[in-house]
């Protein structure tokens, strides 16, 4: 799978491709700023990661991220944000820009494993979809299929930004708030009738959260949305 990595700073550059060079077999690209990435990815690079350096000379991080989410060819791509900042202001930016991540620097190997881990499918086929049939949902809710689709987008988003969140949160140590943002996401996966995920949401609320194990089953409740969400359009079409 190949991976890119953006940052200005060459020393960091090089300390971020050995992290991720140490997590797996990797085609590791390297760009020295934004434009530079730009530049690439305009050629015709597709990795199936970014990560990258929030503050560069020439086109920034979160200017490179928006052009990837307004270009309909990149726009998927997981893009994972690398900064020293971890206010909430510029952690909020991140997430509605749409990162798929945010590492504080200085990053460890563990951040880095994490969103390998997390963000690339690496065995699609080991995944089990337990969720809720949508008539059942459907009839439980009381609502339309497209309104179904609506509540899952905008759960979607949740979890988007909950991925971010909880990961500047819980290496702040900030355990009792991300307790409180995982409720409210098994909340609404049982609500949305994914059971599944729900479940793997649930028991991590008993004791000490760890970051690895939150991320592992955001993303989780991440696929099973998408998952999800295709049933749904499917069972649209065959009607």
């Amino acid at each position: 799978m190949k991976v890119l990595v953006i940052d200005d700073d060459v020393v960091s550059r090089m300390m971020l491709m050995h992290l991720i060079d140490n997590c797996g077999t990797f085609e590791i690209f390297e760009a020295e700023d934004g434009a530079d990435a730009w530049r690439q990815l305009e050629e015709g690079l597709r990795p199936g990661i970014c990560f990258c350096d929030l503050r560069m000379p020439r086109l920034s991080g979160m200017e490179l991220l928006q052009r990837v989410r307004a270009t309909p060819s990149l726009q998927e791509i997981p893009f994972v944000l690398v900064s020293s900042a971890s206010d909430r202001d510029t952690v909020q930016q991140a997430s509605a820009a749409g990162a798929a991540g945010y590492i504080v620097k200085p990053f460890q190997a563990e951040d880095v494993r994490m969103h390998l881990s997390g963000f690339v499918d690496k065995a699609p086929t080991s995944y089990q979809h337990v969720a809720e049939t949508p008539a059942a949902t459907l009839e439980r809710l009381g609502i339309g299929a497209e309104r179904l689709l609506a509540y899952l987008s905008g759960f979607q988003q949740q979890l988007n930004t909950a991925a971010i969140e909880l990961e500047v949160l819980l290496a702040q140590g900030g355990q009792a708030e991300a307790r409180n943002r995982l409720e409210k996401l098994h909340a609404g996966a049982a609500t949305l009738g994914l059971s599944g995920a729900a479940n793997a949401l649930r028991s991590l609320l008993p004791g000490q959260l760890a970051a690895d194990a939150v991320l592992a089953a955001v993303a989780e409740a991440a696929r099973a949305v998408r998952q999800q969400t295709e049933i749904v359009r499917e069972s649209q079409a065959g009607e």
